[in-house]
């Protein structure tokens, strides 16, 4: 396996591939990469060597990986050996000549990780020139541009094999899509970890574990769920929660606190009922309420001079009676010149509220006017908006957060100091409240109505603007729940530690988007689609769609019975939403499945 980045994902892959799935890797870094620190602002930079080398340590389980493991030449196109077969080169481009020197010719599989899309497609082209049967990953973030970039590689290998490329294929995948699940379902609580497949929608949720749904995917630790801050070793929780418990676990732990699978509804069943989107605004957002408070008086005006005019004249029909107020409301010429006091009375009130009711109709039609005008701008926060989240960027993983956070019909403020940050055309279509300023400086948080939110979500590329956002809500609301991107794993072990003494009875977490990605990541280098991944305290459940052909573990069993305790569990047929328990898997399926990270490699 080869691995080509120049951030902390690259390293937490090379990790996952070594460690867990026991892989030779040879990881490509940008000169002095391994020793450069995350950056305050910008894009993030590759971990420390003894990060990278700790990671692995933990990963492995054994000796072997320490920082000789990772050794490598100075200079560009450097290269070392570690015990365990690892090796690193360093090299300022990914050029052919570097390419070929990871051994790409001889590859199972290559990922390109870096943070710029062009340089990942630039490198892709190249490596499928070299090897026409490698299987590449690659990290876009542009959706669209990445599927173009699948159907070209996998046609230019199908071409130079001449059987189809064989076993090589393309993948693109954007850690801020794999991540934005997880963050966005930490954030609230009660909203569900979703699971999409074709056909099949599932969500994880947190309840006292009782045997129901559609299965119990976690044990979460005695504690509960408060134990553990993260992902990984930025949780900082004290016990492991046990993963894919058989069903005499389940019953033995009944009422502790458990992550319970579910289905929702079939994902194809229908549109978001994310509101605000579509050309349109809704009606009641075209006028102000002040405005439609004075629409609403004018109205009351007209009916009871209409009344009042029925009541004093005569005979007269209540419609008719009706006609002439609006005659004399609009100052059409019929004076009533001759007739009863009354009525001369009423006339000169309806002309006095026709005058009053001119001014109130021209500006509806301005603020209708202005309100189509301006649906494509940024809002500002209601007035006596509440139960809300607050998101603190709107770079790529915050974008993606916020899409996330809609969909779930969940209520947001952004806060971004960018005005040409890429989140922001996303903010203006989905007609989501923007504050613009620094999150460190005074005011710009209590415009976002920190107050009375819900909870804060800070995803900025900078951790030490992270943490003093949290720090300052959490002294206007001691307990308000607070979710952390923070990169260095040390920092955050520290950050969520003192936190969670310093306000007990509010919920922290810290959350590490390369952690969250480098499963997906590795799964796709190994063959394997992964559809997500959960957070289950400090560990990560991955979920996958795998060909029941070729895997004894699951081939002529049923769905019952395709279940290892600890290792993995068959859900669902993939693009069925009414899989019996009792059907017999043939190799013509392919099965939805969980797994902890090791028992998707024993099921390779």
């Amino acid at each position: 396996m080869v691995v080509c980045g120049d951030d902390g994902l690259a390293h937490r892959l090379a990790a996952e591939l070594r460690g867990v799935y026991g892989e030779r890797v040879t990881l490509v870094v940008p000169p002095n990469g391994r020793t450069a620190g995350p950056p305050v602002v910008g894009r993030a930079r590759a971990a420390s060597a003894a990060l990278f080398d700790r990671v692995v340590s933990a990963a492995v389980g054994r000796g072997g990986t320490g920082p000789a493991a990772a050794a490598s030449a100075p200079g560009t196109g450097g290269g070392g050996n570690g015990g365990d077969g690892a090796r690193v080169l360093e090299a300022a481009e990914v050029t052919e000549a570097v390419l070929a020197e990871a051994g790409v010719e001889r590859a199972a599989a290559l990922a390109l990780v870096f943070d710029d899309d062009e340089t990942n497609i630039r490198a892709a082209l190249t490596a499928r020139r070299l090897n026409p049967r490698l299987r590449l990953v690659l990290r876009l973030y542009n959706r669209r541009l990445g599927q173009h970039i699948e159907e070209l590689l996998d046609q230019a290998a199908a071409l130079a094999t001449g059987d189809g490329g064989s076993d090589a294929s393309t993948t693109v995948l954007s850690d801020a899509d794999t991540a934005a699940p997880a963050l966005a379902a930490t954030a609230v609580a009660g909203t569900s970890k979703v699971v999409q497949t074709e056909g099949l929608l599932l969500r994880a949720v947190e309840r006292p574990s009782a045997g129901s749904g559609l299965c119990t995917l976690a044990l979460l630790s005695p504690n509960g769920a408060d134990a553990a801050g993260g992902d990984g070793p930025e949780g900082g929780g004290e016990q492991e929660p046990r993963l894919l418990p058989d069903d005499e676990e389940v019953r033995q732990a009944a009422g502790r606190p458990a992550v319970v699978l579910e289905q929702v509804s079939s994902a194809g069943g229908g549109e978001s009922a994310t509101p605000g989107r579509g050309g349109v605004p809704p009606l009641a957002s075209l006028f102000s309420r002040r405005l439609r408070w004075s629409l609403a008086g004018a109205t009351v005006c007209v009916v009871a001079l209409a009344v009042a005019l029925w009541v004093v004249t005569p005979g007269i029909h209540p419609l008719r009676a009706f006609y002439l107020t609006l005659l004399d409301l609009f100052a059409i010429d019929d004076p009533a010149i001759g007739a009863p006091l009354g009525r001369q009375i009423l006339q000169l009130l309806s002309g006095l509220v026709g005058l009053l009711l001119l001014p109130v109709l021209l500006a509806a039609v301005l603020e209708a006017l202005g309100t189509f005008r301006t649906a494509s701008a940024l809002r500002k926060p209601p007035r006596g908006l509440g139960g809300h989240v607050v998101l603190l960027g709107l770079g790529k993983i915050g974008t993606r957060v916020l899409t996330r956070l809609r969909e779930l019909n969940i209520p947001v403020v952004c806060v971004e100091s960018d005005p040409e940050a890429r989140g922001l055309a996303t903010a203006r279509r989905l007609r989501v409240p923007v504050v613009f300023g620094d999150v460190t400086q005074e005011g710009v948080l209590e415009s976002a109505k920190i107050h009375r939110a819900y909870a804060l979500l800070a995803v900025t590329s900078a951790d030490t603007t992270n943490l003093e956002a949290v720090l300052y809500a959490r002294s206007v609301r001691p307990d308000l729940r607070v979710v952390l991107r923070l990169y260095d794993d040390d920092f955050a072990t520290a950050v969520y530690r003192t936190l969670r003494a310093a306000y007990p009875h509010a919920l922290t977490r810290s959350r590490s988007v390369t952690h969250l990605a480098a499963p997906a990541f590795a799964g796709a280098m190994l063959g394997r689609q992964v559809l997500g991944a959960v957070a289950v305290e400090r560990r990560v459940l991955l979920f996958a769609a795998v060909d029941v052909a070729g895997h004894p573990q699951l081939e002529g069993r049923t769905v019952r019975d395709a279940f290892r305790a600890g290792s993995w569990r068959v859900l669902a047929l993939e693009g069925r939403t009414d899989t019996a328990p009792d059907h017999v898997l043939s190799k013509e399926d392919r099965v939805v499945v969980a797994a902890t990270r090791r028992g998707l490699a024993e099921l390779r």
